[in-house]
């Protein structure tokens, strides 16, 4: 790395540091280890159950099989008979007395609490010493969750290994596991390699329905979650994993979380020889966000709909706790993401979610989300390498299709300086189709791709609409290759400025932040109005007193100060605009660079130095509207707004001593011919003693005018 390259990303770290939002904890966990890889994705085996779970009303099992059809129905009432005489009333005892690797759990219809679980830890399980999380749930170590399995889980399957559990419904709905928000966890699998989910309902929890934690083998099939503060299901730090046919909603961050899957491809580029968790045929919608993923790390998601949550997908690099960061490998393709508009802020705000989870009305639709996020999208990767988005149908979101932006290292723990940009590249947004249902009828997003443009080898297809930037890098038709590809350090500062703006959110707390559209914000209560306003109006007072006081008289002045008033009032008009303004910010750029261009090269006669840096303050304003409105300029590290911004806070100091100073008169327009009045002459001599030649003295100023004061500067 050159020295200039390494400054610059120092600098580029210490504006992150200033922008970022506080790490926050999404999920946290005991520190867990990856799994080796010497597993495999188990399979279904049918057969006779070798254990049974049902309760004993024989009126209310009948009453609940009698629309099955009769084949169901009839294997239904035989194991109906046998459970009542040799089977377990609760899940938890049924696992309790697993035995052997690969041994089948069949649970009868019916609502199953876990009365036995429910209650709060006593003795020494309510005295157990551990580390507290930012969310007040102790973090308990294995031993310690294998010593009182019930202080945060329903149902504990600990060191299980090769165990089927299989609800016999004619539906999911069948068979309903319900912690009645008494616990953290509906079901814990935790180190059971090889355990398979199948057909029934899990609910009802302050934070997870189904968590499967560090284990090689897993599926989950035709199960439905639902209603959970956090999570529908949870997978962490697990490898060979299969989720299909499953459906998630009411949650209040994900209905789908494969957080820290096995970092197996780390290193690679897009070809990869296999993924750890593969997720298709599922359906999670209502809820904050359909999938999310902090370190989802080869994850192949494909043929699922994700819709009506705030958004549709996301995967991210920013929060720490977890393996296999930075976030990297995930391939998205054939889904369906669309329609993801939710407002859920809006029962933080009223204070809904202030309430115990039990009196929130989840089971009526509410929802209360537990982070910060753009809704309106449809897929996010905040801080993510080598994705791709092939292949997916998305329409019908508000904001954007894609959002894609970096998050620094140290937002994650890590503080080495060259890991700070080492997020947000080689994403690959290729073949979707946008705007468009799959009937062909036009759904248009509101717009298709928001990028912060920080990233190496990003791409989109060609056929992207309305985006932020207005010009993308293109991919090309083989993986790998781009047309146009930036390499820059750092996004752009108003949209970082925003993302900082915007994450300042706490749920518990009840805070949402002000001038952020993420929570209702609009028109002139956006912070990046009143940003565009405030520099507005320092500009055009800076400018109006130097134009006043030292450019009055020139023409080339006047007409460039015409240009800037407009070019600010543009700029502060596409700033309520949000990102409906395509062009509007490039024009007003275009047109302010053309007032700086304007008034240096007026100033040039009387005052060379800040005339040759106003033109290069608006020469630089030229090159950025050139990058937002016509194509990305790839040989830069950064951003010409970023060298603009820092030069044009000198400017204005500057301009500001100079349009002071006392005893100037106007510049004569330099068209007009008239001859120069300072220019680099040196300071005027003091007048001549009394009696002394007037052949050599300076000639006198004419009545009613002020000698000029040589200024070097």
């Amino acid at each position: 790395m050159s020295w200039t390259r390494r400054l610059l990303v120092v600098l580029a770290a210490l504006v992150a540091a200033l922008l970022a939002a506080p790490a926050a904890r999404a999920h946290e966990e005991r520190p867990v280890t990856l799994p080796d890889g010497t597993g495999s994705v188990p399979e279904y085996r049918t057969g006779e159950p070798d254990l049974l779970v049902c309760k004993t009303d024989r009126a209310d099992f009948e009453r609940r099989v009698s629309r099955f059809p009769e084949a169901l129905r009839t294997r239904n009432l035989r194991l109906f008979e046998r459970c009542r005489t040799s089977g377990y009333r609760h899940l938890q005892q049924a696992v309790d007395a697993v035995d052997r690797p690969g041994m089948n759990i069949a649970i009868l219809p019916g609502l199953y609490e876990e009365e036995p679980s429910l209650p709060k830890p006593a003795g020494r399980c309510a005295r157990l010493k551990a580390p507290d999380s930012q969310l007040g749930y102790q973090i308990l170590s294995y031993a310690q969750q294998r010593a009182c399995p019930h202080n945060q889980n329903l149902v504990a399957i600990l060191g299980k290994q090769d165990l089927q559990i299989e609800g016999t419904g004619a539906a999911r709905t069948d068979v309903v596991i319900d912690a009645k928000y008494r616990k953290l966890n509906a079901i814990r699998s935790d180190r059971s390699d090889g355990v398979y989910f199948k057909n029934f309902t899990a609910q009802r929890t302050t934070f997870n329905s189904l968590y499967v934690l560090a284990q090689d083998g897993f599926v989950i099939d035709d199960v439905l979650t639902r209603w959970n503060d956090e999570y529908g299901f949870l997978t962490f730090a697990s490898d060979h994993g299969l989720y299909k046919n499953c459906e998630s909603y009411g949650n209040g961050d994900s209905g789908i979380y494969p957080g820290s899957a096995s970092d197996i491809n780390d290193g690679r580029g897009y070809d990869v020889p296999r993924y750890s968790i593969e997720i298709t045929g599922c359906r999670s919608h209502h809820s904050m966000v359909g999938y999310s993923g902090t370190a989802g790390d080869s994850v192949y998601v494909h043929d699922n709909e994700f819709d009506h949550n705030m958004g549709g997908a996301s995967m991210d690099s920013a929060f720490p706790g977890h393996p296999g960061l930075p976030q990297n490998h995930a391939r998205f393709a054939r889904n369906l993401i669309h329609d993801n508009n939710a407002d859920y802020y809006r029962h933080v705000a009223d204070g809904t979610c202030a309430r115990p989870p039990a009196e929130r009305g989840y089971e009526d639709g509410v929802v209360c989300p537990q982070i910060s996020m753009p809704p309106g999208t449809g897929i996010i990767t905040a801080g993510g390498n080598w994705n791709l988005y092939e292949d997916n149908w998305i329409y019908g979101q508000d904001r954007a299709a894609f959002f894609l932006s970096a998050v620094p290292a140290f937002i994650r723990g890590e503080n080495a300086l060259g890991k700070q940009t080492d997020t947000s590249h080689h994403n690959r947004y290729a073949g979707n189709h946008l705007g468009v249902d799959r009937s062909g009828k036009a759904r248009p997003n509101g717009t298709d791709v928001w990028w912060d443009g920080q990233g190496d080898g990003n791409c989109w297809q060609s056929d992207t609409g309305a985006s932020t930037p207005r010009s993308l890098p293109r991919c090309g038709k083989e993986r790998g290759a781009v047309s146009g590809s930036t390499d820059r350090i750092a996004g752009e500062p108003v949209k970082l400025a925003q993302l900082l703006v915007c994450a300042d959110y706490d749920a518990r707390a009840r805070r949402l932040p002000a001038g952020c559209d993420w929570y209702g914000a609009r028109g002139i209560e956006r912070v990046e109005f009143q940003a565009a306003l405030g520099i507005a109006v320092v500009l055009a007072l800076v400018g109006g007193v130097l134009w006043w006081r030292r450019l009055r008289t020139s023409r080339l002045a006047t007409a460039a100060s015409v240009l800037g008033l407009v070019g600010l009032g543009l700029d502060v008009a596409g700033s309520t605009m949000g990102l409906a303004a395509t062009y509007v910010p490039a024009v007003a750029l275009l047109l302010t660079g053309l007032w700086w261009t304007g008034i240096g090269l007026a100033l040039r006669p009387a005052r060379p130095v800040f005339a040759w840096v106003t033109v290069t303050l608006g020469a630089l304003t030229l090159l950025d509207a050139l990058d937002k409105g016509v194509f990305m300029i790839p040989w830069i590290p950064l951003s010409p707004a970023w060298i603009r911004g820092l030069l044009g806070l000198v400017w204005v100091v500057w301009a500001v001593v100079a349009a002071a100073r006392h005893g100037e008169r106007p510049a004569p327009d330099p068209a007009d011919g008239a001859p120069d009045p300072a220019g680099d002459a040196p300071p005027t001599a003091a007048a001549p003693p009394a009696g002394a030649s007037t052949a050599a003295s300076p000639a006198a100023p004419k009545p009613g005018t002020t000698a000029p004061e040589s200024d070097p500067s």
